[in-house]
């Protein structure tokens, strides 16, 4: 049977994108006629699997890893399509592989939700794991966050080699003290940047006197730290060297994952028998542009339009201080669909403040008025409120024009609004 698992997988996928299906369908399919077709596949590859996971920043991150280590010369596969599920990487298997299942790559970085990479895992033991962040998201799927933060211990105690963690987060710190075994290494902050990345917990404690009031648990040096953010540019310190360096990605959250992707990639490049080329390494990671609906910016009507992705507090917190609302009309587009959580009580514990001055000009989504309320309450001011979100699109394209532009917005949102951005200006549409 096993030998026709990936030609009936590719014709699945071919009449998948005929169709226009979902990308994670032809995964489905050989899951349950082959169990074992990704662990074979994967067991070949030389450097083995990375997998990338924690509530914010897997799929920036992953991107990141990626390009740094293709700096290197090294051959990668990664599931580029987004779909963090097992099916959406034994989808994404089924592209590259060739008849007769053959992958033509070095090492595997795969980006995974939480849940799910508990599953991977424990059919593909991982030879490093980067763990990002524990932050209350999609409370009605994971609960909360101290069962998200097994979820990513589990993984940690399945990964054979070197295991990446976050150093300023503790629920992530602690993983550390639980598993025997694998290499431990840290990415971490300069102290003075501490305050812009709060933790769960800070966000509960902190005050405009005190700060953050939760403990960090005592660590060793972190590997990589990011030292300062600017504008454009940020300074990163590692094998004792404060280097500087251009970043075209934007968004505080994503210069500090940055420094997880540098992580990650030196200890893959160093196991290797490549030792990385730091210089390569940096001008690398100075290129890499956001990954789709990440900060990413396009042009509509000679205008920049930037997409910034929000799932849960903090990620929503950075993205109003890293893309400041002057001069900018906005739009905020909320849903419930099962990829963004049915549970919008979150968008209780984001602060609206920095809105007030220029006001929202459009909301929608599936949770469109529970967005304009909880914008009354932070006294800012909205146009127009509309479920539908391709004729709130075009509402907010036709009254904000000659001006840039910013949307904010859920996974599923985000999806629906670039499908309709790819038919007025140049965008890659995923499924």
């Amino acid at each position: 049977m096993f030998s026709f698992t990936v030609p009936l997988g590719k014709l699945v996928r071919a009449v998948s994108r005929l169709r226009g299906g979902g990308s994670a369908l032809p995964g489905l399919v050989v899951e349950k006629i082959d169990p074992g077709f990704m662990q074979r596949t994967l067991s070949s590859l030389p450097h083995g699997v990375a997998v990338v996971s924690g509530t914010n920043g897997k799929t920036t991150t992953t991107k990141m890893v990626v390009e740094l280590l293709e700096s290197q010369g090294l051959k990668v596969f990664t599931n580029r399509t987004g779909s963090n599920f097992t099916r959406g990487v034994a989808a994404a298997l089924l592209g590259e592989v060739d008849w007769r299942g053959k992958l033509d790559a070095d090492v595997a970085v795969l980006e995974l939700d939480e849940a799910h990479a508990v599953h991977f895992v424990n059919k593909v033991p991982p030879r490093y794991c980067l763990l990002l962040n524990v932050l209350r998201d999609q409370l009605d799927r994971f609960g909360e966050i101290d069962t998200t933060a097994l979820l990513l211990q589990r993984i940690a105690e399945r990964t054979t080699g070197t295991v990446v963690l976050n150093r300023e987060d503790p629920r992530v710190a602690r993983i550390a003290g639980t598993i025997t075994g694998p290499e431990v290494l840290y990415f971490g902050l300069d102290e003075s940047l501490r305050s812009t990345f709060p933790n769960d917990d800070d966000m509960r404690t902190a005050t405009p006197e005190t700060g953050p009031q939760s403990d960090v648990p005592a660590v060793e040096t972190a590997d990589v730290v990011l030292r300062r953010v600017g504008a454009d540019d940020a300074d990163f310190e590692f094998d004792g060297e404060r280097v500087a360096t251009h970043m075209k990605l934007r968004g505080v959250y994503n210069i500090f994952n940055a420094a997880a992707a540098l992580v990650l990639a030196r200890s893959i490049t160093g196991a290797s028998g490549r030792p990385g080329d730091a210089a390569k390494l940096v001008k690398a990671l100075s290129e890499v542009a956001p990954a789709f609906g990440r900060g990413e910016s396009l042009v509509v009507d000679g205008q920049p339009l930037e997409l910034v992705l929000v799932k849960n507090p903090s990620g929503f917190r950075l993205g109003l201080k890293s893309f400041p609302a002057k001069g900018y009309a906005s739009m905020i587009a909320i849903n419930d669909n099962y990829a963004d959580g049915r549970d919008m009580s979150w968008l209780w514990d984001v602060e609206f403040e920095s809105l007030r001055e220029d006001g929202v000009d459009v909301l929608t989504g599936v949770r469109a008025y529970d967005m304009a309320l909880r914008l009354q309450y932070d006294e800012v001011s909205f146009g127009s409120v509309n479920t539908d979100i391709p004729v709130a699109l075009a509402e907010f394209i036709r009254g904000s024009a000659g001006k840039p532009k910013r949307v904010f917005c859920t996974y599923t949102a985000m999806l629906a609004i670039r499908r309709e951005l790819s038919k007025i200006t140049t965008v890659e549409v995923v499924s």
